[in-house]
């Protein structure tokens, strides 16, 4: 039997112990780590178990047993029949008991000794395991990053957004850029308020409340972002609020778009990424954005994210051969990652930007373009045709395939 295994823990040298005991058990392996443990742990669980719903957890508490044991009793909410492994270096029959009462299944006392964790996998190894994931009722989180100013970061982010709108999907569209904030301009939209707003009512935030002073975009879809005064700092909305906020947009809307803009390292915006069901690596075929994303991609590998996760988007794409520009094989090799999907270079973009509206909104003046994103956002959502959309296509493992050029 497989033994498939997420880690919880903020300690780098427990997750690597927890590799270093696989390395004895035969087809055994860490599917996902999470080095931030918080009460929206559960969001990345849930998310990691609809790709590997045999999964087990085991989450180190003994950071902070108390917002350990929150978290969980959060994930065991969420997900009653995952099976969970706690460990901490609390020995006393209290401590054990009150995890067994959070959701625990199993514990073991740190410091790890090779023989107490042999023997928690044999244990685990006779429990009855799930093969079918169960659907997550949970919102779906979409984050764009741009490697460096300039890749087209919003304009897929807005555009995207707007497609799940037209679907009918209850859509949120999220700007983080604190200084860029130019989400609200390519949609022609003047918001009253923002997330300084979100921050000040997240502990008595609710669906009335929140669509009573956000936006809505003709479209359907909420947009949320920072001021327009460059005066407000990014302080005013910290990674904690993000945090909460991220909680009540997942268990109440089913698709939240984010702009994240491009730095990658900011808290504000790791918190983000860290809710995160896919990870758009906006990039463009010049080779200082390749840089950047190599850089970003080994980045987010060490904070724990998985391939599944990220995504590589070539924006501005051209076939022209050019020594000025990477090729796919390049940028594939220089990344070690398939790149995901291919937006061709086109004028429409820059006419839609200047049309302050996003570019799907007019499908018969655009309709070239429109094709790309509809293509683009299937792929991206497992949508394989949508109802009047042209449906993605399925790839065959060839570069070309992968691509919507």
């Amino acid at each position: 039997m497989s033994i498939t295994l997420l880690v919880a823990s903020s300690d780098e040298a427990f997750r690597e112990a927890i590799r270093e005991n696989l390395l004895n058990i035969p087809n055994a392996r860490v599917i996902a780590e999470y080095p931030d443990i918080s009460t929206n742990l559960y969001i990345r669980v849930l998310q990691d178990l609809e790709r590997h719903p045999d999964a087990a957890l085991i989450l180190d508490i003994s950071g902070d047993m108390e917002s350990g044991r929150k978290a969980l009793e959060k994930v065991k909410q969420a997900a009653p029949d995952l099976y969970t492994m706690v460990a901490d270096y609390t020995t006393d029959g209290e401590s054990v008991i009150s995890a067994v009462r959070a959701g625990a299944n199993d514990f073991f006392v740190l410091p790890l000794r090779r023989q107490d964790f042999r023997e928690a996998i044999t244990r685990l190894e006779h429990v009855p395991r799930r093969h079918t994931a169960s659907e997550s009722r949970l919102g779906k989180v979409y984050t764009f990053i741009g490697t460096k100013g300039g890749v087209g970061t919003t304009s897929l982010a807005v555009n995207f957004a707007s497609v799940l709108s037209q679907r009918k999907s209850n859509t949120v569209l999220i700007d983080l850029d604190w200084v860029g904030n130019d989400v609200a301009m390519q949609l022609g939209a003047q918001p009253q308020y923002t997330l300084v707003e979100v921050g000040e009512n997240i502990t008595r935030m609710d669906q009335a409340l929140f669509e009573g002073f956000v936006t809505r975009d003709p479209l359907g879809f909420y947009l949320v972002g920072p001021p327009d005064s460059l005066e407000v700092p990014p302080a005013y909305f910290t990674e904690p609020l993000f945090r909460e906020f991220a909680t009540f947009l997942v268990e109440k809307y089913e698709s939240i778009v984010i702009d994240a803009g491009r730095l990658v390292n900011d808290d504000l915006i790791l918190g983000a990424l860290q809710v995160s069901s896919s990870i758009f690596v906006v990039v463009t075929q010049e080779f200082p954005a390749v840089r950047n994303a190599q850089r970003y991609i080994s980045y987010l590998m060490r904070m724990g994210f998985n391939q599944d996760q990220i995504k590589v988007v070539v924006n501005k794409y051209t076939k022209k051969p050019s020594p000025l520009y990477a090729s796919l094989e390049q940028i594939q090799q220089t990344l070690n990652q398939p790149v995901f999907y291919g937006i061709p270079e086109s004028t429409a973009v820059l006419a839609s930007i200047n049309r302050s509206r996003p570019l799907v909104s007019e499908r018969q003046t655009f309709a070239e373009m429109d094709k790309v994103i509809r293509n683009f956002t299937d792929k991206a959502t497992g949508v394989k045709k949508a109802a009047g959309d042209d449906g993605a296509k399925n790839g065959s493992g060839k570069v070309k395939a992968a691509l919507g050029i």
